[in-house]
C-alpha cells in the first residue's frame, strides 16, 4: 500500500510525549528535561490537558492508567471512581426515568483522576507535586489560547448555561461573551484550587506526605465537602427534561483511593497486548485480536475492503460480548472469553456478508443477557425548556467528527476524552485515556470550577445486566489506553478519544503496524473507520445495526464493495476518525531509540521527541 503520512515518525533517545494538545505534550517533555520519568511527564500533561481541553476532560472526570517501569510487567491504576451510595435502581424507578441522564448531576460518579495522577506521581515519579501542578496552574491562571472547537461548543452551550446552568455562564461566558478562538481563556477557580492544594501539601516532610495530603485535600477535606454540598442542594436541568439532585455526597469520596491491578493481556504472534481489566471495554481489543488470528487478516490490504470487513466483523462479535458480559462486579467469564477456542468458534461465525444482527457468545456454556436495542432516531429528547419531547430526526449514526462531542437533539452535548503516552530515557512507559468533569455535560460546581464526570449514563436501569446501576461500582467506562509488548519487552503505548470507537482504532493502527510494516506515523494517518453495530455507551444508548463509518481515503471502490456485502457504509467527513496518541520504543544494540507520532485529525494533537 502507498504509505502516506502528514509528519515524520519521531525518533530519539531522551523521551517521547504524545498527547492530544500541544501544550500538554511540550509540558510533559519539560519534565523529561528536568531529568524526571515519563511517569512525570505524563502527571504534568494530564493536569495541562484538563485546563486546555476542558470540553473533553477535565478535574472532575476520570483515568485509567497503564504505568509500565522498567524491566517490570505493566500495572493498572484505575482512575474510574464508582457510582454513589444512593445510585440504585430504586432510586431512578421513582425518578420515573428508563435511561439514566447522559447530562446534570445524576449520573455522576467519584471523581478519580486527581487520585489516579497523584498514585502515579507518588508510586512511580520523582518529581514533586508543585513541578507537575504548575504548568496546569500558569495556563489556568494566566490563559491558553483557546482552541476553535472549544469557542463552538461554548456558543453551542450558551443558550442553557445563561437559562439553567449559571455557573457555567459565569466562567464560560466571561462578560456575558462566548470566548473567541485563538484568545487567551482562563479558569482562575481552578488556578486557585490548586495552590490551596500545594499550600495545605507544602509542611509535609517528604516528598510522599506532600502527596498523601493533596488526596486527602480532595477525597476528604474542602474538595469533598463542597462536591456533595453541591449535589445535595442544587437542583440542576439534565436532557431528561427536569432539574435533579445529584446522589453524591461527600462520604462517597472520602477514603476512596484508585484501585491497582494487573492488567489482562493476550498473545499475538511476537507481541503481548495489555488491556485494563472488564470494568472497561479494554478485553474488546483483546478479544478481536485473538478472533482476528483464525482469519486471512494478515495478507489483507490494510486500505482494502477484505481488511475493514474482517476489522468491523470481528469488532462486532467482541462488542456484543462486551455489552453481554462486562462489568465491574459481575461474573464476568474472562477466561473463556479470551481463550483460543472461544475465538476459533467466534471466528467461525464471520461470512462474506455483513453481519445485520448482535451475536453474543456463550463462553463456558453460559446464557448471554443482552441490553434493549433501540435504532438510532427513535429516542425522544427533551428540548431545553424542559417542555414536550421532541424526536430526533437523524436516523443514521452521528459521525463525531474529528472524535469531538455530538450535539443532541436536545442541545445538550457529551464530551469526548483526551490521551497522553510517554516513553523515557530509561525505557519507563506509560498510556493514560482521561475523560469525563465535560463542561458541555454538567454544570460547573460553584468555588472548584470544573464539573463532574457523567460516566453514571453508562449503566443500565434494567435489573440483570452484568452494567446494570449499582451503588459503589464503577460504570463500565469505554476508557481504554494500551500497551504493548514485543518480545518480551515494552515496545508501545497508545490510546485515543472516542468513546466506543476507542478499541476499534487502536485496532486497526495496531493491524497496521504489525502486519503492512507501516511505521507510527503512516499507521495513525491511513483511512480508518468504524461501526455503531452496538448499544451505545453514551445517552440516548441507541445502536446502528451493520452501521460502517469509512473516511473518503478509502475511495469509492472499497465504500461500493462494502455496500454490495450489506454494510450499511457510508463516507465521514475527512479525517475524522480518531485522534491517537503512541509513543514507542527500540533497541538499536545495547542502545534504546524512542518512538512517536500524534494524530493530525482535530489538529491539536502532537508528539515530541528528542
Amino acid at each position: 500500500m502507498a504509505a502516506f503520512t502528514t509528519r515524520p515518525e519521531l525518533r530519539g533517545t531522551l523521551g517521547a510525549v504524545s498527547a492530544t494538545h500541544w501544550l500538554a505534550s511540550t509540558a510533559g517533555m519539560s519534565l523529561l528535561e528536568a531529568g524526571h520519568t515519563a511517569f512525570d511527564a505524563a502527571v504534568a500533561a494530564g493536569f495541562v490537558l484538563q485546563i486546555v481541553e476542558p470540553h473533553l476532560n477535565g478535574p472532575g472526570g476520570e483515568v485509567p492508567i497503564i504505568v509500565t517501569p522498567k524491566g517490570e510487567r505493566p500495572i493498572v491504576i484505575s482512575g474510574q471512581g464508582p457510582s454513589p451510595a444512593r445510585a440504585t435502581l430504586e432510586h431512578f424507578r421513582k425518578l420515573g426515568l428508563d435511561l439514566v441522564p447522559g447530562t446534570g448531576l445524576l449520573p455522576a460518579c467519584v471523581p478519580g483522576a486527581f487520585g489516579a495522577w497523584l498514585t502515579v506521581l507518588r508510586d512511580h515519579g520523582t518529581a514533586e507535586l508543585e513541578d507537575v501542578l504548575l504548568p496546569a496552574i500558569h495556563y489556568a491562571e494566566n490563559g491558553h489560547p483557546i482552541v476553535p472547537r472549544i469557542s463552538n461548543t461554548i456558543g453551542t452551550m450558551r443558550q442553557l448555561f445563561e437559562t439553567h446552568w449559571p455557573s457555567s455562564a459565569e466562567l464560560y461566558l466571561p462578560n456575558g461573551e462566548v470566548p473567541q478562538a485563538g484568545k487567551l481563556f482562563r479558569n482562575p477557580q481552578v488556578a486557585a484550587l490548586y495552590r490551596s492544594i500545594l499550600d495545605e501539601a507544602r509542611p509535609a516532610p517528604n516528598r510522599e506526605a506532600r502527596i498523601e495530603a493533596a488526596l486527602a485535600y480532595w477525597y476528604e477535606g474542602p474538595v469533598a465537602e463542597r462536591i456533595g454540598n453541591y449535589c445535595e442542594t442544587e437542583a440542576v436541568w439534565d436532557v431528561s427534561g427536569t432539574a435533579h439532585k445529584g446522589l453524591m455526597t461527600a462520604d462517597d469520596l472520602h477514603g476512596w483511593r484508585p484501585g491497582i491491578e494487573a492488567p489482562l493481556s493476550v498473545d499475538y504472534g511476537e507481541y503481548e497486548v495489555f488491556k485494563c481489566g472488564p470494568w472497561s471495554q479494554g478485553p474488546v481489543l483483546l478479544q478481536a485480536l485473538n478472533i482476528l488470528s483464525f482469519t486471512g487478516i494478515a495478507k489483507c490490504d490494510p486500505l482494502g475492503a477484505d481488511f475493514v470487513h474482517l476489522v468491523a466483523e470481528a469488532t462486532k462479535l467482541a462488542m456484543a460480548d462486551r455489552d453481554s458480559w462486562y462489568g465491574d462486579d459481575a461474573d464476568v467469564p474472562m477466561t473463556a472469553l479470551l481463550g483460543s477456542a472461544y475465538a476459533e468458534q467466534r471466528a467461525a461465525l464471520i461470512s462474506d456478508t455483513a453481519s445485520g444482527t448482535i451475536q453474543p457468545g456463550q463462553p463456558d456454556g453460559r446464557t448471554p443477557i443482552l441490553p434493549p436495542h433501540r435504532a438510532f432516531g427513535t429516542i425522544s429528547q427533551a428540548g431545553l425548556g424542559g417542555g414536550e419531547p421532541t424526536v430526533a430526526k437523524d436516523t443514521a449514526p452521528p459521525t463525531g467528527a474529528d472524535g469531538e462531542p455530538a450535539l443532541s437533539g436536545s442541545g445538550a452535548q457529551r464530551g469526548d476524552t483526551v490521551q497522553v503516552s510517554a516513553v523515557d530515557r530509561w525505557g519507563n512507559m506509560i498510556s493514560a485515556t482521561p475523560s469525563g468533569g465535560w463542561f458541555q455535560s454538567s454544570p460547573v460546581i460553584p468555588g472548584l470550577g470544573f464539573s463532574l464526570t457523567t460516566r453514571g449514563q453508562m449503566f443500565w436501569l434494567e435489573e440483570g445486566l452484568a452494567s446494570s446501576m449499582r451503588p459503589g461500582v464503577r460504570p463500565r467506562t469505554t476508557l481504554t489506553p494500551t500497551t504493548v509488548f514485543r518480545n518480551g519487552t515494552p515496545y508501545l503505548a497508545l490510546g485515543t478519544p472516542g468513546g466506543d470507537q476507542q478499541d476499534q482504532w487502536q485496532l486497526q493502527f495496531l493491524l497496521r503496524r504489525i502486519h503492512g510494516g507501516l511505521n507510527i506515523q503512516q499507521a495513525i494517518d491511513a483511512p480508518a473507520f468504524h461501526t455503531d453495530h452496538l448499544p451505545s455507551s453514551f445517552w440516548p444508548r441507541e445502536v446502528g445495526l451493520a452501521s460502517l463509518a469509512i473516511e473518503p481515503g478509502f475511495g469509492e471502490d472499497v465504500l461500493n464493495t462494502l455496500k454490495h456485502r450489506g454494510h450499511d457504509a457510508r463516507f465521514t467527513d475527512p479525517w475524522a476518525e480518531g485522534r491517537l496518541s503512541v509513543v514507542g520504543r527500540e533497541m538499536d544494540g545495547a542502545d534504546q531509540i524512542v518512538l512517536a507520532g500524534a494524530n493530525p485529525r482535530g489538529m491539536q494533537g502532537y508528539a515530541v521527541a528528542r
